[in-house]
């Protein structure tokens, strides 16, 4: 694998991912009264919902609990929704496939870019809830950079696994859906994971590394505390074993891709 051709074939078609990036994020709102307000709309509406019917189930009783489920709810669907459409990049666009070449690798970032730059507006929301519920700032609140970034570095290596299976199997995007719904709930986004671990099962966490993001997280904006280091590194390296893993997957594929979208 060159890696310097492959970094000038990404700076060559730059502009050409910027145009997807765009294409995405309107497509994605094209039939929306609300438009790009969904993105603040929706989960706000969405933590709502769930802070009624689960305070109530849990008793919970917390001020900031909206935060606490805010926080969860929208880092895993960043991850949850950029896996699922880099999962669709390249049979969703065969079409263009087929004709025009184009590096195939930028059909699977563009739209992990897509879906983050929507998360990062979304973040609006996290905000503004935050200053009502009178969550004090800290110094800490630089930190929820990094976890951003691992989960953004981890997407898009899934994202590429994901889009190279895609080709050849596509039953792979029923089998997501299903495994998607499981690391939800093992990602502790409404529950406190106090309930967990008291029945012996707090492992689910330690190999849950999305999870672990979020909690680094919510230790950054919400608790004003540190990030686990523990949890960094071993969210850091399953990050970069999938991107590597991904990359190498793709590489090795890529060619075989318009025999079978």
């Amino acid at each position: 694998m060159d890696i310097k051709k492959y970094i000038k074939n990404f700076v060559n078609y730059k502009y050409l991912l910027f145009e997807l990036v765009k294409k995405n994020i309107k497509l994605k709102y094209r039939r929306s009264y609300l438009g790009i307000l969904w993105t603040l709309v929706e989960p706000l509406l969405t933590m709502i919902v769930l802070t009624i019917v689960f305070g109530t189930l849990f008793g919970r009783d917390d001020r900031t609990y909206p935060v606490f489920i805010l926080s969860g709810r929208l880092l895993f669907t960043f991850f949850s929704s950029s896996t699922k459409s880099g999962l669709k990049a390249i049979s969703g666009n065969a079409a263009m496939i087929k004709k025009v070449y184009v590096p195939k690798y930028i059909y699977v970032i563009s739209t992990i870019i897509s879906n983050f730059i929507t998360f990062l507006i979304s973040l609006v929301v996290l905000v503004g809830v935050g200053a009502v519920l009178r969550v004090r700032p800290t110094i800490y609140m630089l930190q929820a950079v990094i976890p951003i970034i691992i989960l953004l570095v981890m997407s898009l290596g899934i994202g590429l696994i994901l889009a190279t299976l895609d080709v050849f199997f596509r039953d792979i995007e029923y089998i997501w859906s299903v495994v998607t719904m499981l690391i939800m709930y093992a990602s502790a986004i409404f529950y406190s994971t106090d309930r967990v671990a008291s029945t012996g099962n707090a492992w689910i966490f330690d190999i849950n590394p999305v999870y672990m993001c979020i909690a680094n997280f919510r230790r950054a904006v919400l608790y004003g505390q540190p990030m686990d280091l523990s949890y960094f590194a071993k969210s850091s390296a399953i990050a970069v074993v999938f991107l590597v893993a991904g990359t190498i997957m793709f590489y090795k594929n890529q060619d075989k891709f318009i025999l079978h979208v």
